[in-house]
């Protein structure tokens, strides 16, 4: 029986480009071609990450401010209604790779603090996916069996990651098969080997 479905949020809950903030920094921003686009954000907190760029940018707050809006893309409504759609009968939470400010920007923008039971970002808790340690943590913070999580993401190595795991997972391609897909394993959970 499934008690809990897992979603990343980049990609997944937030229909995100990657590369628009990089094309911004080329277009408006960067001074000295290609000297951002070779150091994406690592981390391991938001000032580093302030500090790093400010010899390139006029404006460090107006950078920043395009690094989020690039960063939270927009919202994927339909996902977003499903998420809801799945309380109060299962618990419903986020396991997503993240950036030191994430859960500010996402919050202010998405309110996902109030979609989710549970949240856990890896800037947080110091690892990411693919690392077992996420999974094994996730799951203790659920309280379930890993045979009864559900997850979904945007990158094959974090779905590999959740099936090595124990977790049914799924590999989102486009929303409406990803729904299909979430609730076709609600109804007959397949066995897992």
């Amino acid at each position: 029986m499934i008690r809990a479905v897992v979603f990343d949020i980049g990609g997944v809950l937030e229909i995100v480009d990657d590369d628009r903030w990089q094309d911004q920094w080329m277009s408006r921003w960067e001074y000295a071609p290609g000297a951002i686009r070779s150091s994406p954000y690592l981390g391991p907190t938001e000032v580093d990450f302030r500090a790093r760029i400010a010899p390139f940018v006029s404006d460090v707050d107006a950078a920043m401010a395009d690094f989020w809006d690039a960063y939270c893309g927009q919202l994927d409504v339909a996902m977003r209604d499903f998420v809801a759609s799945l309380k109060p009968a299962l618990i419903v939470a986020s396991l997503s790779n993240s950036g030191d400010g994430a859960r500010r920007e996402e919050q202010r923008r998405y309110g996902f603090e109030q979609l989710f039971d549970l949240m856990v970002y890896s800037h947080e808790v110091g690892v990411e996916k693919p690392d077992a340690a996420i999974y094994e943590l996730t799951q203790q913070r659920l309280g379930v069996q890993p045979d009864e999580i559900v997850f979904l993401d945007d990158r094959e190595a974090a779905v590999e990651g959740a099936r090595a795991a124990g977790w049914h997972a799924v590999l989102h391609v486009s929303t409406p098969e990803s729904i299909a897909a979430i609730r076709a394993i609600i109804a007959h959970p397949p066995q897992l080997a």
